[in-house]
């Protein structure tokens, strides 16, 4: 049975309103305090918010194209100076969107950290308190203004499991270390893009059993509604705010199960709701889905209708991009393909050298429900609970995102006449190009919300969207778990770096509004023991309690460390050619 979402308070450092509306520019001063009910409501400009003309994103009646970057651990920074430094470097990269968690659910108040909502047995409750509350958010929204940047806002997470065990620091045995994920150990909560809470955290406290529930059952969208509320009332008037995301890779299947009945219509039905309740909230910023991206052509539509493409502006005189306006079918689709092996072929593309890297592209966070039709995969065969264009379809739906990530998903079948690493790459600008059509053919933008590859040195971090595990991760005496004799795991810094390149360019071809990397990473931040950011154990076993060396969190992805100044190089330079048409 399921009880009615409560508000509570716990011991004074949580505090909720339901209409809770801080001026985005909030600031520990008077000056910032609400205004009484006597006082006119101001007047809005809404032309200096970002909105949309056709497939086009616009700020003040001009077109507004971007490179930006994911920092899921912004909140988690342990001082308000680190998060400015964070930004600050950030958009002295070129890059002018930052895409980030607006979420930080936890099942027990932790000891350590930042959150913002407790989901505890069937009760919610909010944290206000101006240390490790939502003001934190307030102070990350301003700043992001002073330095020029806007953030997309993302309101909950698909993916949260459970650690696997209370392993903290060493091997199974089978060689793979554990990452525990619980609070105040080695291993912090933050520390993973996936255990910031999200909908299974609902889920759980809400006594359901499938993943899917969170997206059909009545008291548990009761309970985000409540929080979608919180949040977004809170900046309406911001004008750093690019949009807001519902959900980062919303889908079927999760940590938990799904039951047989959820499919495409549930996530769409699912994302109108919400979108109307965010738009009917705040008029002035844009709603988008947030989700990997995938199609299926034959799945029913609630939203999407055959009509002719919506007009757009048209592409300037020396745009390379195309528009071909034909609706996506599994026949086009599967042609395509056919027709891209006999080029392949012809070229004898087959003797090129792999240069000894396999980029593997099995980790597909869970398995799909039913069997993929035949030749085209689980991106487009809608087994994940995803049909990207209607989801387009849906009005208050702003604009389009999707997702590229190789190492995590399955675009298309491995042509056997390309080395591995070339047909990551070449998967990835089709992936592209065919949301640059999509966004042509519905008159939205569609912005790539999260693009990245692991590297070989990044190799022992990875931890997948779906897992606590590091499974490339080096053991306790600095030994790689595969053999000897086992290829690395990723590419090399350079064939990511040319792989980040190509696919910029693609976006920019194909039309896309934006381009957010996944993910930055910065040192010399604030380390304090027991949190997102924590001191590096000395070679004596001592764990100090403060520093000033701690470098962001990674999940496999991060840029910091080796090769960081030619991967912030690529992404400038993208930056520079990534205009308004003229």
């Amino acid at each position: 049975m399921f009880l009615s979402v409560v508000w509570l308070g716990v011991l004074g450092a949580v505090g909720v309103s339901a209409t809770s509306s801080l001026d985005p520019r909030w600031k520990a001063d008077a000056r910032w305090n609400s205004p009484s009910k006597t006082e006119p409501a101001p007047t809005i400009d809404k032309s200096r918010f970002v909105g949309t003309n056709g497939p086009n994103f616009e700020v003040n009646n001009s077109n507004f194209k971007f490179i930006g970057t994911n920092a899921y651990w912004l909140t988690a920074l342990n001082t308000d100076e680190d998060v400015n430094s964070v930004l600050s470097n950030i958009s002295h990269s070129n890059i002018t969107v930052v895409r980030t968690w607006a979420f930080n659910d936890v099942s027990t108040i932790p000891e350590n950290g930042t959150w913002f909502q407790l989901i505890a047995n069937g009760t919610t409750s909010v944290n206000l308190n101006e240390t490790t509350g939502l003001p934190k958010l307030d102070r990350i929204v301003s700043m992001a203004e002073k330095h020029g940047i806007y953030l997309l806002l993302s309101l909950t997470n698909n993916w949260n499991p459970l650690p696997l065990d209370n392993i903290t620091n060493s091997t199974s045995g089978s060689g793979i270390l554990r990452r525990d994920v619980g609070t105040n150990n080695s291993f912090p909560r933050n520390a993973l893009s996936n255990d910031y809470g999200g909908m299974d955290a609902y889920v759980r406290a809400f006594g359901a059993d499938s993943h899917d529930a969170f997206y059909t059952n009545e008291t548990i969208i009761a309970a985000f509604e409540n929080y979608t509320t919180q949040i977004v009332t809170r900046y309406v008037n911001s004008t750093s705010i690019l949009g807001w995301e519902i959900a980062n890779d919303p889908r079927c299947n999760s940590s938990i199960g799904a039951t047989p009945d959820c499919t495409t219509t549930t996530i769409t039905n699912w994302h109108a709701r919400i979108a109307r309740l965010i738009a009917k909230l705040d008029p002035n910023h844009l709603v988008s889905t947030g989700s990997q991206g995938f199609f299926c052509a034959d799945c029913p539509k609630v939203f999407q209708k055959t009509a002719p493409p919506l007009p757009g502006p048209s592409p300037a005189a020396n745009s390379r991009r195309q528009n071909k306006g034909v609706p996506l079918t599994n026949k086009r689709v599967l042609e395509e393909r056919k027709e891209a092996r006999k080029k392949t072929r012809a070229l004898k593309i087959r003797s090129e050298p792999s240069e000894g890297v396999k980029v593997r592209g099995k980790w597909v966070a869970t398995p799909t429900r039913r069997q993929e039709a035949v030749g085209m995969g689980s991106a487009f065969d809608g087994s994940t609970g995803v049909d990207s264009e209607d989801l387009l379809s849906i009005p208050e739906i702003g604009f389009g995102s999707f997702q590229l990530f190789p190492d995590q998903n399955q675009y298309a079948p491995d042509d056997p006449n390309l080395p591995a690493f070339n047909n990551t790459l070449q998967a990835g600008l089709d992936w592209i190009r065919r949301h640059g059509e999509s966004s042509q053919m519905f008159g939205k933008p569609v912005s790539l919300t999260g693009f990245g590859l692991v590297t070989q040195d990044n190799a022992p971090s990875f931890v997948p969207f779906n897992s606590t595990v590091a499974p490339f991760a080096n053991d306790q005496f600095g030994n790689l778990t595969s053999s000897p004799t086992q290829l690395p795991f990723g590419v090399t810094d350079q064939q990511r770096n040319d792989a980040y390149a190509q696919w910029l360019q693609q976006g920019i071809f194909s039309g896309l509004a934006g381009m957010i990397q996944y993910q930055w990473g910065q040192g010399n931040l604030t380390a304090l023991n027991g949190t997102a950011i924590s001191p590096v154990i000395t070679e004596n076993g001592i764990v100090p309690v403060q520093t000033e060396n701690g470098i962001s969190p990674s999940d496999g992805y991060s840029i910091a460390g080796v090769g960081q100044e030619s991967a912030e190089t690529t992404l400038q330079g993208a930056a520079q050619q990534f205009v308004p048409d003229t």
